[in-house]
């Protein structure tokens, strides 16, 4: 593995970090998973760190915590909303504490599934045509897409509320149970081509993955506890096209106004074209997590990644 600073290593040069995890969203479990992971990485590389859970502290005791008094500087690793979509990152700017990854304005709109495909759309990016499902009024525009379709809330991660609908009864269904978690639900064109995801690290696209499970799709299962899921780094594409689509990640992921580090995902239409899925503003950071896959492809072990996205919390950040 390649190291990333040279020796010795500075970590004076980071101050008291904040690392914040957990939170109240439904990907705390993950999130908590992710946190235990980093702390130790940036304990190894000398970081003075204090984890603080926001689900621990409510109301103004989070805000005291957070107080510039006591860090310099936050690394995010919360996942889902509350942490991932933009609040977070504006009570941090309020408070005038330096955070990692994207803004208030990248976060919140990669959180948002259905208006990140309305500006890739109007930037003339490639993304599966959807229907957006706020009612039950909505659901015949959206069965007109065609079946097979797949649901799934706008504002959720981690494949949370996901489901592959066949016909009418069934997207009724799968809009109702999406509708628990998010009052946005988006009907998506079933894709049936390969899946890939694209780490973001800086101004770098990381080597894609490619995902492949025998689920019925990438669900929440095959992500984080199926070992029949497998990941393919390389990816088995002509250097060509691979290099092709890293660029036009690159390209979703700015087009938002996200920034410092992330993930996008993407698959193939039935023609090989790619279509875009979604950005993770804040991707999980766990022993089945593939940003960290992604980095050992790249020659970065997991230490040095998290360096490197502590990195982004600096006015010089140099990614």
């Amino acid at each position: 593995m390649k190291t990333l600073f040279p020796a010795p290593f500075d970590p004076a040069r980071y101050g008291r970090v904040a690392l914040i995890l957990g939170g109240h969203s439904a990907e705390r479990s993950i999130s908590l998973k992710s946190g235990a992971a980093v702390l130790a990485a940036l304990q190894r590389l000398g970081i003075e760190v204090t984890p603080i859970d926001p689900a621990e502290r409510p109301g103004s005791r989070l805000f005291e915590a957070l107080s510039p008094a006591h860090f310099d500087r936050a690394f995010l690793i919360l996942h889902g909303r509350g942490g991932e979509d933009g609040q977070m990152q504006g009570a941090l700017e309020t408070l005038g504490l330096a955070y990692t990854g994207s803004g208030v304005l990248g976060s919140a709109i990669a959180m948002d599934k259905y208006r990140s495909k309305q500006i890739w759309n109007g930037a003339g990016l490639p993304t599966a045509e959807c229907a957006l499902i706020l009612d039950e009024a909505d659901l015949a525009p959206a069965a007109e897409l065609g079946f097979p379709l797949m649901i799934k809330p706008a504002h959720e991660g981690s494949s949370l509320g996901m489901a592959r609908v066949d016909d009418h009864d069934q997207l009724v269904h799968a809009w109702r149970e999406a509708a628990t978690l998010d009052a946005s639900v988006i009907a998506e064109h079933w894709l049936t081509g390969a899946e890939y995801t694209c780490a973001i690290l800086g101004d770098q696209a990381l080597p894609l993955i490619r995902l492949e499970t025998p689920h019925v799709f990438y669900d929440f299962d095959a992500k984080y506890q199926a070992d029949s899921t497998a990941y393919r780094c390389p990816c088995e594409l002509p250097d060509a096209l691979e290099a092709e689509y890293r660029q036009l990640c690159l390209h979703a992921f700015r087009s938002l106004g996200a920034s410092g580090w992330g993930r996008v995902d993407f698959m193939l239409d039935a023609n090989g074209r790619p279509r875009l899925l979604e950005v993770n503003t804040i991707p999980g950071m766990t022993d089945h997590s593939l940003v960290p896959m992604a980095a050992r492809a790249a020659g970065l072990d997991f230490d040095s990644l998290c360096a490197r996205i502590l990195e982004t919390s600096l006015p010089e950040a140099c990614v």
